[in-house]
């Protein structure tokens, strides 16, 4: 960028400013909410978000210097639509694993099947092959006696034990004005989730930890600078 298209000094304090004000409003907003799902607040969300953007953006551009925090785009999650007092709700959980050491993988299952024989059920055996021999040979055969032995909560705690390398994981709470009658979505558990009805999200994915590494990457660069 050419110094005659770099922002002024005061454009860079007027937008600081505008941070401020944004920062007030949206107080206020939360504390007159009206609600958990107050379109104030929202709004007020929104123009913080968009203030602060245009802050860090051009206190980058003007100084080579960046904001120690990040707001998360409002486009993350739609906004709720759901019932302002459920009578039930879901929680939908997604962890990804790679295999990292199928041997110790094998070899855990093949310790559950030995103390328990009966867990090498027909969903745990591929096609052709009898149970016992299959869990020392079959990492389809080892997930499956893994799986239905242990609770997915102990796996995700002592993955490593299991030769298991964590990928993203994703946990949403969707509310819903009734309870699913038994049996209901079983066919399709995934397909029928409204994002609008979504309560909240959690995320852990490594490509946070990029980002937060590249950010301090442009924090070094801008201290080197001076």
């Amino acid at each position: 960028m050419s110094d005659a298209a770099q922002p002024s000094a005061a454009e860079v304090r007027a937008a600081a400013e505008a941070v401020k004000a944004a920062l007030d409003r949206h107080l206020d907003a939360v504390e007159r909410r009206s609600g958990q799902d107050d379109p104030a607040v929202y709004a007020a969300f929104d123009e913080l978000a968009a203030a602060a953007e245009v802050y860090d953006e051009l206190l980058y551009e003007t100084y080579d210097e960046v904001t120690p925090f990040e707001i998360p785009g409002s486009d993350h999650l739609p906004a709720y639509q759901g019932p302002e007092e459920p009578n039930a709700l879901s929680v939908l959980i997604r962890r990804d694993y790679a295999v990292a050491d199928p041997q110790r993988l094998l070899h855990q299952a093949q310790r559950v099947a030995d103390l328990d024989p009966d867990t090498v059920d027909d969903a745990a055996r591929a096609p052709g092959e009898n149970g016992a021999a299959v869990v020392g040979t079959s990492v389809y055969a080892a997930l499956g006696v893994l799986f239905g032995e242990f609770e997915p909560d102990e796996i995700a705690s002592r993955h490593k034990e299991f030769g298991l390398e964590e990928g993203d994981s994703t946990l949403w709470v969707a509310a819903a004005d009734d309870p699913s009658e038994p049996g209901e979505w079983l066919s399709e558990p995934f397909e029928d989730i409204d994002p609008q009805q979504v309560v909240c999200r959690f995320d852990v994915s490594s490509v946070f930890d990029e980002e937060l590494d590249e950010e301090e990457d442009v924090r070094g660069g801008a201290d080197r600078g001076r």
